[in-house]
């Protein structure tokens, strides 16, 4: 991502979640997308993002309860939701350890371009590219081997009409509300 940056962007660095080389308060704001679930010290990356920012610490990450009846979990990848339950980070834990935010709902467009978990919600052939499963941490980490029969149901399903029978009312829809949250800690 890094290298995809274009030439005269502000500087990058690299570096931990839970210590971030910055000095106190040098941000106005500080941001986590979906990655607090991969941090191995939660309460450390938090403290960072405090830490380092001024006025505002956001964060975006999901709630599981709703992102687990998300068809292709639901249906396809029990799995997968099996995976994500092991590895979500549940939001009120969040709220409490940024000392309170609030909780803006993020509706996921059905044109998403970001490849995240429930990017393709409504182009569900996506998820049978493996380069686009490669890009979904949920996906990726759980391994093909694990995916290969959810991903031949669904393949069938595609082929065969089921799927879109099945979810004709997503097929019109703008937006879907998958589980994604913004979380909006204002210090």
């Amino acid at each position: 991502m890094i290298a995809q940056r274009p030439a005269g962007s502000a500087r990058a660095l690299q570096a931990s979640a839970e210590s971030i080389p910055i000095a106190d308060d040098s941000a106005d704001a500080a941001m986590a997308l979906l990655t607090v679930h991969h941090w191995t010290n939660l309460e450390a990356g938090i403290g960072e993002l405090l830490r380092i920012s001024r006025q505002r610490v956001v964060i975006f990450t999901w709630d599981q309860a709703v992102f687990r009846r998300f068809w292709l979990l639901a249906e396809y990848l029990p799995e997968v939701a099996e995976f994500v339950d092991a590895h979500a980070v549940p939001i009120d834990r969040l709220i409490a350890l940024l000392g309170g935010a609030r909780i803006e709902t993020v509706p996921i467009p059905y044109d998403c371009t970001d490849g995240f978990g429930a990017a393709f919600w409504r182009r569900p052939e996506a998820y049978l590219d493996p380069e686009v499963r490669a890009g979904i941490s949920m996906l990726a980490q759980t391994g093909e081997e694990v995916l290969r029969p959810g991903l031949a149901r669904l393949s069938s399903d595609l082929s065969s009409g089921v799927w879109h029978d099945r979810h004709a009312d997503l097929l019109d829809r703008e937006t879907l509300d998958v589980g994604y949250r913004l979380l909006v800690a204002d210090l």
